[in-house]
């Protein structure tokens, strides 16, 4: 069975590759990466040598973020860890 059908089978999901986590708040994988370096999404954890982003950490940063036309507050990421 491959990854994407195994996944349409599980009826919940607690980690993401670097891509999924990226599709997941709508961005990018190179602007997520951007937004992990800078600490306004978190870094993922680790299975051996390969990183897994935990989907209830990405929802709290991502409900950290600003809406349009508030300041974005520094450092959001690190009070919610």
């Amino acid at each position: 069975m491959t990854r994407g059908a195994c996944l349409e089978r599980l009826p919940i999901v607690f980690g993401l590759s670097e891509e999924e986590a990226a599709a997941c708040v709508g961005i990018g994988a190179t602007k997520f990466r951007e937004m992990v370096q800078a600490r306004r999404m978190p870094r993922p954890r680790r299975i051996d040598g390969r990183k897994v982003w935990d989907v209830d950490e990405l929802r709290a940063a991502f409900k950290s973020l600003p809406h349009d036309g508030e300041a974005e507050e520094p450092d959001t990421w690190a009070d919610v860890g």
